[in-house]
């Protein structure tokens, strides 16, 4: 059954900091590329996004500043608005989590499902900051992963292998607040029972099936969100807590027993936004929410980042289930990450491009930006953004590709018919009005353009929008080469009624263009629009155009007139992209002329007899593979002169295996063994790592034996 409504989300952004590259690629663009596509085929379509205002770093972030968590959201949420509203992203509605209708819906939901008895109440020992007299959040607490090393995990993420965790999980946890050792204290909290939802979850993902019935067709999902989601399955699920003990967030609801001084966890209340902010959308337009997350003809769509994969669909799934009523998302194309000039975004070193700040620098490039992000969207895996690479696929192909065969096509049809539309014979338009080796103009009924918008079409149906943009510049291509080929500039004299037809088609293709740039660059479609003095973009316009061609109508009518031609785009030069070079490198945080290193806090001094106790010895890597189904994980064999052992190490994000066989390391050779991944690892590479995470060896000299005790 084809859904008669789309609900389409974009995952809320955190309200602690501004909108950079990587959170445009990872989520919005692609929304809203597919939400413009979706309102041309005149679907109906709700794009609903919202800011997510609560949480523990929005507080540590206040504490940091000096001021409160209100005005820290209220700060971003409105910078987040004119952000999106610049750069054009197309929400129906923008709610936030701290607006009182979504206080009382997230509240209502949770109420339904412990009135259920869906919870586990359970007390248990949770970690508490004396020094503070505060009971600590995941994110107030990091530590070393259990499962790859990483010594500045969060408590409920390890940021370098990706693993979701528990607080209990760290070794050697820190308060954040404090910096001191925490200790266990007894507290109550209502848990979701996931372990309960392994069987069907397993189905919904890997089967697309709910209730034993089809729901959607799993070979559309992405293999990374698929994977992600079963590594997580397989490795049996676990209950989580839906609470927390914290002063700011949404309150547990008062009339349940113990409920005071609690919150709802942040990933439970904040998927809520979605519903809320619906409600809040069909309040203004006089519909009916219930419609858009009841009705199983609606079809829901989340877009996010791959970070918030398995919190989407499985976390969230699992609450939407357990009420009962709501309908489960159709697919959730998560993208991956978007690098910037070889390295991480990092925001606590500024390493990355803020959006507002882009809008602000280089006015009026809007679509570049937007051009350039989707032609790098990272759909599959990590991309990259270069200040020169940007220049570079702008210049060449939204100026000297889409820009002049626009200008062009323009310019000679004011030339040589005053700027009207001219009386043609649509047989000559949609037939053999250019060469054979144009390679589809000979073909009936104008084929190839049909043909290529349908290819188009059909790419953003299938999420793939790189290819969908792609479809759209070969069009642009196309038309450039109709005129190079058949040179109207030439001809117009000697043969004026295939010039006629020739100027008649290439419009045809800048009409067509208008509609089908639309989802990437709408600021450049609707100046397009206005040029050719045809109607804003409505909704519907891709399906009649689509129809019009299959019929072998006109796109534009004979006698219309055509407004003063103008360029869509003109070039950027070096010295414009160099400041922005500049200004990346001299803000970023690692320059110690310009700001101090945010260095992690020194841990708490030890004995000489506990430094003695650690055995750290030179070795050298023999063998290097990456270990199955873990991407930041390499399995290494080790030399230590008296024997060689295998150690599991977290550094496949930094370090290919073939080229560090051979490295001469040092190792931490009396840790006790730990199985990871199923790989009994024996010791611990030492690795020095700096703010943004990157990692280098500490090493002894070269040519330095192994297996020689380091003191």
């Amino acid at each position: 059954m084809d859904p008669v409504r789309h609900l389409i989300t974009a995952a809320l952004p955190y309200a602690n900091g501004p909108l950079h590259i990587g959170h445009l690629a990872g989520a919005y663009l692609p929304a809203d590329v597919y939400v413009r596509f979706m309102r041309l085929m005149d679907k109906d379509i709700v794009f609903i996004c919202g800011s997510d205002e609560h949480g523990a770093a929005i507080t540590m972030r206040a504490m940091k500043d000096g001021t409160s968590p209100q005005q820290i959201i209220d700060k971003y949420h409105q910078l987040f608005e004119s952000t999106f509203k610049g750069i054009g992203i197309s929400f129906d509605y923008y709610g936030r989590t701290s607006d009182k209708i979504h206080h009382e819906t997230s509240q209502e939901f949770f109420k339904v499902l412990y009135n259920k008895g869906v919870f586990e109440e359970k007390e248990t020992a949770q970690y508490y900051d004396e020094s503070v007299g505060q009971f600590l959040a995941d994110r107030y607490i990091t530590g070393t992963c259990p499962k790859c090393g990483y010594e500045a995990a969060y408590g409920d993420q390890c940021e370098q292998c990706g693993s979701s965790l528990n607080p209990t999980d760290l070794i050697n946890p820190k308060s954040v607040l404090s910096g001191n050792t925490p200790i266990f204290k007894k507290t109550t909290h209502w848990y979701l029972p996931l372990e309960k939802d392994e069987k069907w979850l397993k189905e919904f993902i890997e089967q697309g099936t709910l209730n034993e019935k089809p729901h959607h067709d799993p070979d559309q999902w992405k293999s990374h969100v698929i994977g992600q989601c079963k590594s997580w399955i397989d490795n049996g699920l676990q209950s989580r807590a839906m609470t927390r003990d914290l002063d700011w967030g949404v309150d547990v609801p008062q009339d349940i027993p113990g409920s005071i001084g609690k919150k709802l966890y942040v990933w439970m209340d904040a998927p809520i936004g979605y519903l809320s902010a619906t409600k809040q959308w069909a309040e203004r337009e006089n519909k009916d929410w219930k419609e858009y997350w009841l009705k199983e003809d609606t079809e829901l769509i989340h877009f996010i980042g791959k970070d918030n994969i398995v919190f989407h669909c499985i976390i969230f799934p699992a609450l939407l289930k357990a009420h009962g009523d709501f309908i489960l998302p159709t697919n959730v194309p998560a993208n991956q990450f978007m690098n910037l000039e070889d390295q991480k975004i990092s925001t606590s070193r500024n390493w990355a491009i803020w959006v507002h700040e882009f809008l602000e620098d280089l006015v009026g490039h809007e679509d570049a930006l937007r051009y350039y992000l989707i032609k790098n969207m990272p759909e599959q895996k990590d991309s990259e953004f270069t200040w020169k690479g940007f220049q570079e696929a702008y210049n060449n192909e939204l100026v000297n590709n889409l820009s002049n065969f626009v200008h062009r096509v323009l310019v000679l049809t004011h030339k040589y018919y005053d700027g009207f539309v001219t009386d043609f014979d649509p047989d000559s338009i949609f037939t053999g009005v250019a060469p054979d080796d144009m390679g589809g103009f000979h073909d009936t009924e104008c084929l190839y353009l049909f043909d290529k918008l349908d290819e188009l079409n059909q790419c953003h149906r299938d999420f793939d929008f790189r290819a969908a943009m792609k479809c759209l510049m070969e069009i642009s291509t196309q038309g450039n080469q109709l005129l190079q080929l058949n040179e109207p500039w030439k001809n117009q004299k000697e043969d004026p009624e295939m010039v006629e037809a020739i100027m008649n088609l290439a419009l045809h293709y800048v009409t067509a263009l208008s509609v089908a740039m639309h989802p990437f660059l709408p600021f450049a479609s609707n100046r397009l629009r206005k040029i050719l003095n045809l109607p804003e973009i409505q909704s519907g316009d891709m399906l009649r155009m689509m129809d019009q061609l299959a019929e072998g109508e006109a796109l534009i009518n004979v006698g219309h007139k055509l407004n003063t031609a103008e360029y869509l785009f003109t070039k950027i030069d070096d010295e414009l992209i160099q400041k922005q070079i500049d200004k990346l490198h001299l803000t970023n945080v690692s320059n110690t002329e310009l700001t101090t290193i945010q260095y992690l806090p020194q841990k708490s001094e030890i004995s000489y007899d506990d430094f003695m106790k650690m055995d750290i010895r030179t070795a050298k890597i023999l063998e290097a593979e990456a270990v199955p189904k873990a991407d930041k994980l390499l399995k290494l064999q080790v030399d230590l002169g008296y024997e060689k052992r295998v150690v599991v190490s977290g550094i496949a994000e930094y370090f290919k295996p073939t080229d560090i066989i051979g490295k001469e390391v040092l190792i931490l050779a009396n840790l006790a063994p730990r199985t990871i991944r199923g790989i009994e690892s024996k010791g611990m590479i030492l690795m020095a790592e700096n703010e943004s995470g990157q990692l280098s060896f500490v090493s002894p000299d070269q040519n330095w034996p192994s297996g020689f005790s380091v003191k």
